[in-house]
């Protein structure tokens, strides 16, 4: 265990050339440098976070759904069938002609009866309109608060002015309290929408959002090991600036107000480009690359952290061109249109699909659901993602 972890921790792929982790053990008086145990601290906090989200959608989210009219919907259960419940639950939950025909002629039903009992079984799973606008609420109200929370706090600080300071004096940098309580805190949070996948509604990207989550953490838990924090928390604050957009275009859309939905996906889309394909590369990847190369030098967990931000870039133009034909569409039709891609837990065929469900930042992008109304978008960039970080 002891070789494994002097091989993990191996000096020479985390740290500059000439710096050892002994340097880092005995800072100055009053200073304190990032240490991988600092990171576990997130771990309760996040089910502190967990637990706060329970408690906010239930006396808070859930009178404001009812205030505007957002009920919780018991749609039209399938009857039982033991038969058709082992083939939803063991085989698939779209059969097939050639299984519709064999359970038809099994169960002595019509066809249709079959593929109708199949259709309620899915939607029988599907979330309410009230409980996607609580989560959309939820989200919005932190994405809102730690985004002015980080935004004030790299106000004050030099590193937001001037990307060098990141560099200046690597690694021996101290760690703020401000700095601290920022990181884990968005750690925290991601580790919440982890533990909430398990008893949240199963949706259908369940583990393309496990592994956009647990990357996130990863990042997250990577840079601060390293003391990348500084730099880190810019790419934190540049994928926070659009998220809270998203989230209020989604409940805009579950409370049916079309034009505020379609006004508020226009601002998310255009504050989603210019922070990822403008500020992003032009402020952060800048820094990383260029900047850390001429002050710090390069080194093996350098090459790392920039190829997983270079990917992340990649994510954006990806997530971009996917906001891009939503708002194109929105434009030419008056109004926005679905998404061009689905996450939804359980598409309905007599349900149109909404694009306010499809992306998140990040890697949000947190951090999608059915439309209420059919034609209000969304994107889903945390993200979430995406996300997003």
């Amino acid at each position: 265990m002891a070789a494994l972890s002097a091989w993990f921790w191996n000096e020479r792929f985390w740290l500059p050339h000439n710096v050892t982790w002994a340097d880092l053990e005995n800072p100055a008086p009053g200073v304190e440098y990032p240490k991988a145990g600092h990171l576990f601290t997130a771990l309760p906090l996040a089910l502190g976070i967990f637990v706060v989200r329970i408690l906010f959608e239930r006396f808070i989210a859930s009178p404001c759904a009812r205030s505007l009219h957002i009920h919780q919907g018991v749609g039209r259960r399938a009857q039982p069938n033991a038969v058709l419940e082992k083939v939803f639950t063991s085989i698939t939950k779209n059969p097939d002609s050639r299984h519709l025909d064999g359970l038809s002629k099994q169960l002595d039903w019509e066809v249709r009866k079959v593929q109708r009992w199949f259709r309620h079984r899915r939607n029988q799973d599907k979330p309410s309109t009230h409980t996607k606008f609580c989560e959309s609420m939820w989200r919005f109200t932190f994405y809102l608060c730690i985004f002015t929370y980080g935004f004030q706090f790299l106000w004050q600080s030099p590193w937001m002015w001037d990307t060098r300071h990141c560099w200046y004096g690597y690694p021996y940098q101290a760690m703020t309290s401000g700095l601290y309580h920022y990181y884990v805190t968005e750690l925290a949070f991601y580790w919440s929408l982890m533990f909430s996948q398990f008893t949240d509604i199963k949706r259908k990207d369940f583990l393309i959002m496990f592994i956009h989550h647990l990357a996130t953490v990863s990042l997250i838990s990577f840079s601060y090991v390293n003391n990348m924090a500084r730099v880190g928390s810019l790419v934190l604050c540049v994928h926070d600036a659009s998220d809270f957009l998203l989230e209020a275009a989604k409940m805009a859309n579950y409370a049916k107000y079309q034009r505020l939905c379609d006004f508020l996906f226009i601002v998310f889309s255009v504050a989603f480009f210019i922070t990822r394909l403008v500020i992003y590369p032009i402020w952060v990847l800048n820094s990383t690359m260029f900047e850390s190369w001429a002050i710090v030098g390069p080194y093996p967990s350098w090459w790392l952290f920039n190829v997983l931000l270079l990917v992340l870039q990649v994510l954006h133009i990806i997530w971009s061109y996917l906001i891009a034909r939503i708002a194109i569409k929105a434009i030419l039709r008056g109004k926005v249109c679905n998404d061009v891609r689905s996450d939804i837990e359980s598409s309905s065929e007599d349900e149109s699909a909404s694009p306010t469900e499809g992306f998140k930042t990040s890697p949000h992008p947190s951090k999608g659901e059915n439309g209420t109304n059919g034609h209000c978008a969304s994107a889903k960039a945390r993200a979430q993602n995406h996300n997003s970080w």
